[in-house]
C-alpha cells in the first residue's frame, strides 16, 4: 500500500522559515520523481516544486522560486520542501505526490497534508 504521510507544517511568522517532510513507503521511492502540492484556503489546488528520481533536477513554481528549496533523501524515502521567506499566500495545506502532473485542479491527494499557516 502507498503512503505518504507529510510533517513540520505549523504556525510561523511572515519572513519565517519551515523545513517540510513526507516519508515514504509502498513504492520504490528512489524510481519516482516526487512533487509537493498545495492548496489554499478556499481554493484549487496548485502545484509547488518537484524533485527527480535522482534529486538533481528541481522545477519551482514562480511564486516560491528563489525562497524554497526542494530535496529527497532515497536512502531514507523521504521527501523535503524547505520554505523560507514565508508570505501570508503560502497558507496552505502542504502535500507530498508521486510523479508530476500537467495539471492538479482535479488532484485528490493521498495523504493527509500539513498545514502551513503564515500570519502575524
Amino acid at each position: 500500500e502507498v503512503q505518504l504521510v507529510e510533517s513540520g507544517g505549523g504556525l510561523v511568522q511572515p519572513g519565517g522559515s519551515l523545513i517540510l517532510s513526507c516519508e515514504a513507503s509502498g513504492f520504490t521511492f528512489s524510481r519516482h520523481t516526487m512533487t509537493w502540492v498545495r492548496q489554499a484556503p478556499g481554493k484549487g489546488f496548485e502545484w509547488v516544486s518537484s524533485i527527480n528520481d535522482g534529486g538533481d533536477t528541481a522545477y519551482h513554481t514562480t511564486s516560491v522560486k528563489g525562497r524554497s528549496a526542494i530535496s529527497r533523501d532515497n536512502a531514507k524515502n523521504t521527501l523535503y520542501l524547505q520554505m523560507n521567506s514565508l508570505k501570508t499566500e503560502d497558507t496552505a495545506v502542504y502535500y507530498c505526490a508521486i510523479g508530476r502532473l500537467a495539471d492538479y485542479s482535479a488532484y485528490d491527494p493521498s495523504g493527509q497534508g500539513t498545514q502551513v499557516t503564515v500570519s502575524s
